[in-house]
């Protein structure tokens, strides 16, 4: 009977194993996750040299609809960009809506466009231009709540979350049960199968019936993990698909719902290492004049070195996939300012160092022309373009990204190894390697300028500069002058 029960055993795991949409892998248990076993994404082969870039079709062009960006697609194109998300271009609820225009995250209807934008027809005329560009787009997806005018408010009343008194809310905190202020939209109930049935539903309708490669989620953590696994499984069964979780939870990366999710601690600690060069001019400055002692600090300071913690806990968090790396995006233009704002002259050394480290890459709307303003979030506000001026700056990064495995994504893509001797705190040096391609970057993250010299890990050879085009030969006690937040890129390729 043990053997019989064993045989059947041993049956019944062979076929789930065979018969699972998506393949296995058997990870480093010692790492933290709550599993022995990750399913694995089913993800397009063009993802692994990819570079991100998000539309904001609002500010767009005048008329801010599909057709209009159409003319914008030959020039993405040619800056080296290889994927187009798009925030959300469903129809946007009218009822309790915030400015003019209302948020594109509070969704009237989950099956149709914002008539602003254009039809379906026009928007699936728009992915035929981008994929006959030989790019790709991603849709910006509303999972975790509603427009108060969306048909299922009235129609399926059950599929919301309902107050002690019977009435739907809007999202709350669940560390504070208090209103996150996103009263123009109500929480979905993800209790309820009915409403997770429809909602992949509706997500499949935009796979299969407008041909789009995958899907940006909006505040995917604060859905249920158990819930991406249902959804994702439909979706990788149709096609390979690029999906990228909003938040930084390594959990639904690490379980195969995600490719990839946002560095957001990175991203935070680039904006508090060039913060910090403005404290610590002030308080050294003070020191001086007598207004602190030596040692003491009103703020703390944020250095080069903080970088190799984030990577170092990053690493130790994620089993697979990787996340995007970024200066910035919607939210933090409208709402944290714009990346000269928050970097000042370091905006160009930590866009470097977002295209070259471990991750895919983001840039936002109007980054490309050096867009210096915080743009409206609830009514239009139309960019200026003028001369695309940093778009050479990127395409160079993104032609190198392209050409270069070492900076291919993930595990496609080379690890980041520390090149300097001393002076870790102010110049960030790393080399990254991958099928005999080489990659080193320098990099001068204070606003004084700094020496480096280059230590044993350094992968010694012939490099080409990608921004001067100067070759130099690299080697162990190899030494540099570096301008204050001066970047060198060098290829052997």
């Amino acid at each position: 009977m043990k053997v019989i029960l064993g045989l059947l055993i041993i049956f019944l795991v062979s076929t789930f194993l065979f018969t699972s949409c998506r393949p296995k892998q058997t990870i480093d248990v010692s790492k933290d996750t709550k599993t022995e076993e990750l399913r694995s994404p089913n993800v397009p082969e063009w993802h692994k040299n990819a570079v991100l870039y998000e539309v904001n079709l609002r500010h767009y062009t005048s008329e801010n609809t599909f057709k209009s960006f159409e003319a914008q697609v030959p020039r993405l194109k040619e800056m080296g960009i290889d994927i187009l998300w798009f925030m959300p271009i469903f129809p946007i609820s009218k009822e309790k809506r915030k400015g003019p225009l209302g948020s594109p995250y509070s969704v009237a209807d989950y099956f149709n466009t914002n008539p602003d934008y254009g039809t379906i027809d026009d928007f699936k005329h728009l992915v035929e231009v981008i994929h006959q560009a030989g790019m790709h787009v991603i849709l910006d997806w509303v999972p975790n709540h509603t427009g108060w005018d969306n048909p299922w408010i009235k129609e399926h009343p059950d599929w919301y979350t309902k107050d002690k008194n019977g009435n739907i809310t809007d999202p709350m905190d669940p560390n504070t049960g208090k209103s996150w202020g996103w009263t123009d939209v109500a929480d979905l109930n993800y209790d309820n199968a009915e409403m997770r049935l429809k909602m992949i539903d509706a997500l499949k309708f935009w796979v299969v019936e407008t041909n789009i490669d995958g899907y940006r989620m909006d505040v995917a953590p604060a859905v249920p993990s158990d819930f991406w696994i249902q959804a994702t499984d439909s979706l990788y069964a149709i096609r390979p698909l690029f999906m990228l979780s909003e938040g930084e939870n390594p959990e639904l990366v690490n379980n195969g719902s995600f490719i990839a999710d946002y560095a957001w601690e990175m991203h935070h600690t680039f904006n508090e290492i060039a913060a910090s060069q403005g404290a610590s001019r002030i308080k050294r400055a003070n020191v001086v004049q007598g207004n602190l002692k030596e040692g003491e600090a009103e703020v703390h300071i944020k250095t080069a070195t903080d970088i190799d913690t984030v990577l170092a806990k990053k690493r130790k968090q994620y089993t697979q996939g990787y996340q995007m790396q970024f200066t910035s995006n919607h939210d933090e233009n409208s709402w944290s300012d714009t990346e000269f704002a928050r970097l000042g002259e370091a905006h160009k050394t930590f866009a470097v160092l977002a295209a070259t480290m471990e991750g895919i890459p983001l840039i936002y709307t109007g980054q490309e022309s050096a867009m210096d303003k915080k743009l409206e979030f609830f009514k239009k506000d139309s960019i200026t373009w003028g001369e695309y001026i940093y778009a050479p700056f990127y395409k160079t990064l993104f032609d190198l990204k392209h050409r270069n495995k070492a900076l291919w994504n993930g595990t496609h893509g080379g690890q980041m190894k520390k090149v300097t001797t001393g002076n870790d705190q102010n110049v960030y040096a790393f080399c990254r390697e991958k099928d005999g391609d080489k990659v080193v970057v320098i990099l001068n993250l204070s606003a004084e300028k700094q020496s480096a010299t280059l230590g044993s890990e350094i992968l010694a050879g012939q490099y080409n500069n990608v921004f001067s085009g100067t070759n130099k030969v690299l080697n162990a006690g190899t030494s540099f002058e570096v301008n204050p937040w001066e970047y060198m890129v060098y290829s052997n390729r």
